[in-house]
């Protein structure tokens, strides 16, 4: 048995247990970095960063676990959190799991109605609410939640009518109740971690379906103790490394950062604001950070504006590099392919090094300078942009899995990655292709199943342990896996022609610098459309240039001839590359961008199709008004 295998299939039985035991191994390393955050109004600049080494955030930890003991929560009995990211999430959820309980994760994001079912379907006993937002909430809903016995405030104080009945406590007062229950039961939450088994609920992740009520997903102990071993036996994330962690931690594709960094003991800064991320990378120079391909969308366009707002000669010079970036990692990739070595011929090496000067270190110094490497994952990367990052020498690594699966299913590896495949799978992970096309796995992360649910859980998830992921993909000869698209998004048009529309969706915005968002409809129609939303930042960049345009708001700019006549030329690029039926006859450039406020984004940024087609429908018929086959 190899050394990886060994320690995998030797974890501990829950994540509490590596949390003790990392505590015991490096009490006074670093642990956690996070933003004092200024009150409103005052001086702007970077905010002042203060940290946590693990024996400190363990006081924090075991008090928050005794807490909730000393308010009467059990082993798997769920505690929510509804809250934006912050160190007192992750605190919070390391107590939870101290307490033997199991997490219900909420977005902050989510509605009252949402909340309120989401706490009665999971019979979550207490909520950590982050503020008087959050507590609105529930407190609306109050008479349907007979199980929430109370509500622990993060930020502020609880009004006096709440603080009497005690249903509303102050997070302090978490803390300071769980200080004296350790006091008078020293061993509570140590015997309660020893106590626990792999096979016990650890947390409830709501996914947000794009129709119905979202389904509960059971992921036991030992799913993230198994991701906390995996990821880093990977080589994904190490001791050394600084992470960058800004995404929703009521996903779960941060909510298994967490588990990770407890296992490879590195420093993870957190904040999830995402308006600060600019700001933050340069003071807090991480070597890692994961993200979600908008981002990477987003800061593409952003370098492209910028230097295009320098004027022609240094967009050209931007254009130029950006193609050197794609060639370099192209070929030094299909070098690696053939012979093991990431080489590349003398001249492009010298155009690289050039383009490195002028561009691309530029690019490396606004990520902090540190930054070795990204994770991509929740939706698909247009390749194009992968290869650019790779060849700037920012490789984003996607890697893919679900909320069923523990998040991290396949990654690939930053010293031998394939951009536009989401790599091979972690150790541990088995993976096979239906007939069908459909990607299917097995192993310790896949979901126990939909909570209550067990119709639902008998669709997806065979009594062999094969979970039905949903996704169509492709398997090389070596192990890298390609996800094509989502099976049931898949559109057949009246020809009879299958297309992928995601696929479709990527190429667009790896040619148009100013979309934020793309939706191809045909299913059962004869050709193929667009709804194209535009990002505003960077289309108010333009529409400053035109003489027409200057100074008009977002919303006169997008209705415009102009930006009509922009985005169709590279609609026509786009079509240049495709097959016939692929090929976009007609799109609408939308009034706004897509958002999550509207329903049509989910909280990790993925568009919820069949909202935006119901939303544009009228878009969608105008389109196919009169169509004649072609």
């Amino acid at each position: 048995m190899s050394d990886t295998q060994s320690l995998i299939e030797n974890r501990p039985p829950s994540v509490a247990t590596l949390f003790l035991e990392r505590v015991e191994a490096t009490p006074d390393a670093e642990a956690y970095r996070y933003p004092v955050i200024r009150p409103a109004g005052q001086s702007e600049g970077p905010d002042e960063w203060r940290s946590y080494s693990w024996r400190e955030s363990a006081e924090r930890v075991l008090s928050i676990a005794a807490g909730l003991m000393d308010l009467g929560v059990s082993p798997e009995e769920r505690v929510a959190i509804a809250s934006g990211t912050r160190i007192e999430w992750i605190l919070t959820d390391l107590g939870i799991l101290c307490a033997g309980a199991a997490t219900t994760t909420v977005y902050p994001s989510t509605n009252d109605d949402e909340v309120a079912y989401i706490l009665a379907d999971s019979a979550s006993r207490v909520l950590i609410a982050e503020d008087a937002t959050q507590l609105a909430k529930v407190r609306a809903h109050r008479d349907e939640l007979p199980e929430l016995a109370h509500v622990v405030l993060m930020d502020g104080e609880p009004e006096a009518e709440d603080a009497a009945s005690g249903w509303v406590i102050g997070f302090e007062e978490l803390e300071r109740r769980g200080a004296a229950y350790r006091e008078e039961h020293p061993r509570a939450v140590t015997e309660t971690v020893e106590a626990l088994r792999a096979d016990q609920l650890a947390t409830l992740i709501y996914t947000s379906g794009t129709t119905g009520r979202p389904k509960g997903v059971r992921l036991p102990q030992d799913a993230w103790s198994y991701m906390a071993r995996a990821v880093p036996q990977a080589g994904l994330l190490t001791r050394d490394d600084v992470q960058y962690l800004w995404l929703p931690l009521a996903h779960v594709f941060g909510k298994m950062l967490i588990s990770v960094q407890i296992d490879s003991g590195h420093v993870v800064a957190v904040d999830g604001r995402v308006d600060k991320i600019i700001d933050n990378l340069p003071v807090v120079q991480p070597t890692k950070m994961c993200a979600v391909p908008r981002i990477f969308e987003k800061v593409y366009n952003g370098v492209a504006q910028k230097a295009r707002a320098g004027g022609p000669a240094k967009y050209k010079i931007f254009l130029w590099a950006a193609e050197v970036a794609r060639e370099y990692a192209k070929t030094t990739q299909d070098n690696q392919r053939r012979t093991g070595v990431p080489d590349a011929p003398a001249g492009l090496r010298v155009k690289h090094a050039i383009a490195d000067r002028l561009v691309y270190s530029k690019l490396r110094e606004a990520f902090g300078g540190r930054m070795v490497g990204c994770v991509s994952g929740s939706a698909a990367l247009a390749p194009d942009l992968g290869y650019f990052f790779a060849g700037a020498g920012i490789p984003v690594l996607e890697g893919y899995g679900l909320t069923e699966s523990s998040a991290a299913s396949f990654c690939n590896r930053s010293d031998n990655f394939r951009t536009g495949t989401v790599g091979k799978p972690m150790p541990g992970t088995e993976v096979r292709i239906a007939d069908d096309g459909e990607v299917l796995l097995r192993g310790p992360g896949i979901m126990e199943g939909y909570h209550g649910l067990p119709d639902k859980t008998a669709e997806v998830l065979e009594e062999d342990g094969w979970f039905h992921t949903g996704d169509i993909g492709e398997l090389s000869e070596d192990g890298y896996l390609r996800i094509t698209d989502r099976k049931k998004d898949l559109i057949k048009t009246s020809g009879g022609k299958y297309i992928a529309p995601a696929e479709v969706e990527g190429q667009f915005k790896a040619v148009c610098p100013y979309v934020s968002n793309i939706l191809v409809h045909g299913a059962g129609r004869n050709f193929c459309t667009a709804l194209i939303a535009l990002d505003e930042p960077a289309v108010m960049a333009w529409a400053a240039d035109q003489e027409d345009l200057k100074g008009k708001p977002y919303a006169e700019v997008v209705v415009s001839e102009q930006v009509r006549a922009l985005v169709d030329g590279y609609v026509e690029e786009l079509n240049s590359g495709l097959q016939r039926w692929q090929t976009i006859k007609k799109f609408r450039v939308l009034p706004r961008d897509l958002d999550i406020e509207h329903g049509e984004l989910t909280p990790s940024l993925k568009m919820k199709r069949p909202v935006v087609e119901k939303k544009f429908g009228d878009l969608i018929d105008e389109m196919y008004e009169g169509a004649r086959e072609r």
